[in-house]
C-alpha cells in the first residue's frame, strides 16, 4: 500500500509540476496567500448553506454564557469568521496567520453591529494572547491548517471554565481506499490550500488534553473527498 501511495504521489506531482517548482523557487506561497481568502470565501458562503443548521446548532451554544457579563471571545484562525452565529455583546479578538483575510473580516464585522470587535492578530500562534483571557473560543477548519496551532495552547487562553468550540475536517478511516487518497492528494493540497493538511487525527488531541468536559460527534460527511469526514463539538476546562 505505501508503495502504491509513493507512485500516485509522484503522477500528482508530475502532473502538477509548475505547482512545485513555484512552491520550490519561493513564488507560489505568495500568491496562494493572497488568492486564497477569495477561494473560502466561496467554499465557507456554499458551506454554511449545506451546514447552517448544524452550524448554528454548534455556536449558539455560546448563548447564555455571557448572561451577567460581556463575553472574551476568540475566533481562531477567523478567516471569512462566524460572527453571524455569535451571541450579542461578545467582545471579539480575531487570529488569523493570514493578513489577506482582514478585507473580508472587516466586511463581517460591519454586518455584524451585535458585536463588539477588540482586535485583529495576524499570527501563526497564539503567543500574543495571555493565560486566561478568553471565555470562549470558536475555531472552524483551522487546526488543519496551522501547524503551531494546538488545543493545548487553546486550553491555555481559556479562564477556568470557558469553552472551546470546533469544527475540523479530520482524516478518513486508516487503511480505507479514501484514507489512500487524502495520503496521495495531500502533498499537493497543501500547497493549494495554503498548508491544509489532510490526513490529520484532530479528534485525538482533544482527547489528549486534559479538559474537564469533552463533547464530539461526527456530523454526516461531505459526499466528496478528500475532506469528507468532519469532527463538531465543544471542550470545557
Amino acid at each position: 500500500m505505501d508503495t502504491l501511495v509513493q507512485l500516485l504521489q509522484l503522477l500528482v506531482l508530475l502532473l502538477t509540476l509548475p505547482l512545485h517548482l513555484m512552491t520550490l523557487l519561493g513564488c507560489w506561497q505568495p500568491l496562494c496567500k493572497s488568492y486564497f481568502p477569495y477561494l473560502m470565501a466561496v467554499l465557507t458562503a456554499k458551506s454554511n448553506r449545506k451546514r447552517e443548521s448544524k452550524k448554528r446548532e454548534l455556536l449558539t451554544r455560546q448563548r447564555g454564557l455571557g448572561a451577567s457579563r460581556k463575553v472574551a471571545l476568540l475566533d481562531l484562525g477567523c478567516g471569512t469568521a462566524n460572527f453571524q452565529f455569535c451571541p450579542p455583546g461578545c467582545r471579539i479578538t480575531c487570529l488569523d496567520p493570514n493578513p489577506h483575510f482582514e478585507k473580508f473580516l472587516t466586511k463581517s464585522m460591519a454586518e455584524n453591529r451585535h458585536l463588539q470587535y477588540k482586535q485583529f492578530v495576524v499570527a501563526p500562534d497564539m503567543k500574543q494572547l495571555a493565560d486566561g483571557s478568553m471565555d470562549v473560543v470558536v475555531g472552524t477548519l483551522v487546526l488543519c491548517s496551522v501547524q503551531s496551532l494546538r488545543v493545548l495552547e487553546v486550553q491555555r487562553v481559556l479562564k477556568p471554565g470557558g469553552v472551546f468550540f470546533f469544527w475540523e475536517h479530520v482524516a478518513e478511516p486508516l487503511g480505507s481506499w479514501a484514507f489512500l487518497w487524502q495520503q496521495v492528494l495531500e502533498p499537493t493540497w497543501k500547497h493549494i490550500r495554503d498548508g491544509c493538511c489532510l490526513t490529520r487525527e484532530t479528534w485525538k488531541d482533544h482527547e489528549n488534553v486534559q479538559f474537564s468536559e469533552l463533547q464530539m460527534e461526527r456530523p454526516p460527511p461531505f459526499k466528496w473527498l478528500p475532506i469528507g469526514p468532519h469532527i463538531m463539538g465543544k471542550t470545557v476546562k
